[in-house]
């Protein structure tokens, strides 16, 4: 069987054919170039992911740093609290000491077995160092200035006047 077939029907039948051959050929491009995007997507996503790992890595390291820092400043807050009413309390000796200074002419000084033991602004306060020491509360040798001193090994504890913030004339 012999088909006729119209001229004017091939023609319309090539050309459809052209046209569905150009519609596949766009849609193989157009697949191709999604299966690009999807590649050059999943890349992305793999990148994106190992970033995400690595800043929340960073966020760890970062948030354990500033915990540590704030417990060094807390440190330096209460040691500079500590500083500060240790430089007002060396204040406080220091205005005591000279207001003692301007009125002392002279200190006494407690000596153990002739050794320098202490320096007290009165003979009574000397005293009662020695007696917090474990001295008898008689028998006290005190130094006149001038005299001759005896000899250490024969007095246990003694207490001698020194001159204090003398000037020479």
């Amino acid at each position: 069987m012999i088909t006729l077939i119209r001229t004017r029907t091939l023609d319309d039948l090539r050309t459809d054919l052209a046209n569905r051959e150009a519609d596949a050929r766009a849609a193989r491009a157009k697949g191709e170039q999604h299966e690009r995007e999807r590649d050059l997507a999943t890349a992305a996503s793999t990148r994106a992911g190992v970033t995400v790992e690595e800043l929340r890595a960073a966020l760890t390291r970062a948030t354990q740093a500033a915990a540590r820092l704030e417990g060094e400043l807390e440190a330096l807050r209460a040691q500079s609290l500590l500083d500060t009413e240790d430089r007002q309390a060396l204040r406080t000796l220091l205005r005591t000491t000279r207001k003692q200074n301007s009125r002392a002419e002279r200190v006494y000084v407690l000596f153990h077995h002739g050794r320098l033991h202490s320096v007290h602004p009165t003979a009574e306060a000397a005293e009662i160092a020695a007696e917090a020491e474990g001295a008898p509360r008689s028998n006290w040798t005190t130094h006149t200035p001038g005299a001759a001193m005896p000899p250490a090994c024969e007095v246990t504890w003694r207490v001698q006047p020194l001159p204090f913030g003398t000037t020479t004339p």
